[in-house]
């Protein structure tokens, strides 16, 4: 597996509050997912980079270059520049994993000379949402590990007993103990199709902010019932307005599709092409509604 593993440097150039251009470097890690030479790593590694240089574990380095990066998401799609052929890591469905599982976060842990540092744990829990991040983002999907995450981790591989990659490891919680989070790799393997294809995500788009509807939640909205996708804000001229929902309804289903949570709105919604009108049932005022809504390309930050 080490040498799928990569260390990752970046000479990066930033723009101070007095719109200074500064220039500094930064560090993190990546894996070969592709033996034509193509890395995943976190968006945050590579943002503002003017060069990227990759140490392998037997202390070669080469050279790589953006393919693309979804902020959205904090993944990015790196290369070596030249071409070669490399050892790669299966992607596994991280649908399957299961809380429990032990699983192996490898990377460049606090930017140590050598070997990338290898820790263990078990998977704490599936389907976390993480943010807001410093870029306001909040991540969806995440896997939650007590294998040990450090500072220069991001963008290492979290990998199960038979070798497969199972997520990419993002975030660290100040202040907790014991708590990393990885992006899942069925999330990571949609995302790097497209960033290889195209060099960018493009995401349809509901045009709404919403929460999971619990049964706190419920009492509160004095909702009938205790799952769904609660509208708590709509985009001015979006696909949700301009079909009609409303703040407060409560989703129900997308395209056929049952939503329990925003995780399940989020996959019904991006099985669907940008363009396509879906039929999205919502409760109000104590009724299901039937709306049609016309997905748009989701906006992207910059």
């Amino acid at each position: 597996m080490k040498p799928s593993v990569v260390s990752i440097s970046v000479e990066i150039t930033q723009t101070d509050f007095l719109g200074r251009e500064v220039r500094g470097t930064a560090a993190g890690s990546g894996f070969i997912f592709d033996s034509r030479g193509y890395i995943l790593t976190n968006n945050h590694v590579v943002e503002n980079a003017t060069r990227i240089l990759l140490t392998m574990d037997d202390t070669r380095r080469f050279e790589a270059e953006l393919v693309g990066r979804d902020p959205l998401t904090d993944l990015a799609v790196i290369k070596f520049t030249e071409d070669m052929e490399v050892p790669a890591l299966l992607l596994a469905d991280s649908d399957e994993l299961r809380i429990g599982e032990w699983v192996v976060a490898i990377g460049n842990a606090l930017g140590l000379p050598g070997e990338p540092t290898v820790t263990v744990g078990v998977v704490g829990a599936k389907s976390r949402t993480v943010g807001p991040l410093a870029s306001g983002i909040y991540l969806h999907n995440m896997l939650q590990t007590d294998a040990a995450i450090n500072p220069g981790n991001s963008g290492g591989p979290l990998i199960d007993l038979n070798g497969r990659v199972v997520g990419i490891n993002s975030a660290i919680i100040e202040g907790a103990n014991g708590i990393g989070f990885s992006i899942a790799a069925n999330t990571a393997k949609a995302v790097a199709e497209q960033l290889v294809e195209h060099g960018k995500v493009v995401w349809p788009w509901l045009g709404i902010s919403a929460n999971d509807v619990t049964p706190q939640v419920a009492v509160e909205y004095d909702l009938s019932i205790s799952q769904g996708v609660l509208v708590l804000g709509i985009e001015p001229g979006g696909p949700a307005d301009k079909a009609g929902m409303r703040v407060e309804d409560v989703i129900l289903s997308l395209a056929g599709n049952a939503i329990p949570d925003t995780i399940a709105l989020q996959r019904a919604t991006r099985q669907n092409a940008i363009g396509a009108t879906v039929e999205v049932a919502v409760l109000r005022d104590g009724r299901e509604v039937q709306l049609s809504v016309t997905l748009e390309e989701m906006p992207r930050p910059q």
